[in-house]
């Protein structure tokens, strides 16, 4: 393993339980109206969440997306506050300090920062949703991380909490492990997905990758 790339929510910290991603969709939906889902992964995310991430997949390259980015980053920048960090953070932190590092994330660059800034994670490269990139679970963001190191994608693996980070991976050529989300009961990964109980342990199975 050349690098190690994050996601940030639900992986390094939690933000999603505490944004109101129902508020969110509703400011959307009162700004594009009502939109049919794209064909993306299935998920534990509540549909107000996956609704809001669905309608940023649909809507790459469309000149509304930053309109819709910007609405719902309101509400993840409201949550930051209550935000908390993921279960061994600070330890995998140090564990990968040695290693070229990236956050991948959904999340808008605004609140991404604020978020980090508040748990003070220091992660030199970040790729958050933005409007020249196509979101997870398409490989842009990956692609532009490694490009961002230095490293090719094969020489990194991903480590993150959801199926639109394995599958974001995958099309990259990135390697994955997933780290179920406690904050969450434990996410679900079809089989076949590396996983690991923990950042630490996860960490420790991608060096030997």
């Amino acid at each position: 393993m050349r690098a190690v790339l994050f996601d940030l929510d639900r992986t390094l910290v939690d933000l999603q339980s505490h944004t109101d991603y129902g508020a969110a969709l509703r400011d959307v939906e009162s700004l594009i109206g009502k939109w049919e889902d794209p064909p993306t992964p299935a998920t534990d995310w509540d549909t107000p969440t996956r609704r809001c991430m669905d309608i940023l997949v649909a809507l790459s390259g469309d000149p509304r997306w930053q309109q819709v980015s910007d609405l719902i980053a309101i509400h993840e920048s409201s949550a930051v506050p209550r935000s908390y960090r993921m279960p061994r953070l600070s330890d995998a932190l140090s564990e990968s300090d040695h290693l070229p590092r990236a956050v991948v994330t959904l999340l808008a660059d605004g609140p991404a920062r604020a978020v980090l800034q508040r748990h003070r994670v220091n992660v030199p490269v970040l790729v958050p949703r933005r409007t020249d990139l196509r979101p997870k679970p398409a490989p842009d963001q990956i692609v532009e991380a490694c490009r961002l190191l230095g490293v090719p994608p094969s020489g990194s693996v991903m480590i993150g909490d959801s199926t639109w980070d394995a599958e974001a991976a995958a099309g990259a050529g990135c390697g994955f492990l997933g780290v179920p989300a406690t904050s969450t009961g434990g996410s679900r990964f079809p089989r076949g997905v590396a996983t690991a109980p923990d950042l630490v342990q996860a960490l420790r199975t991608a060096d030997r990758m």
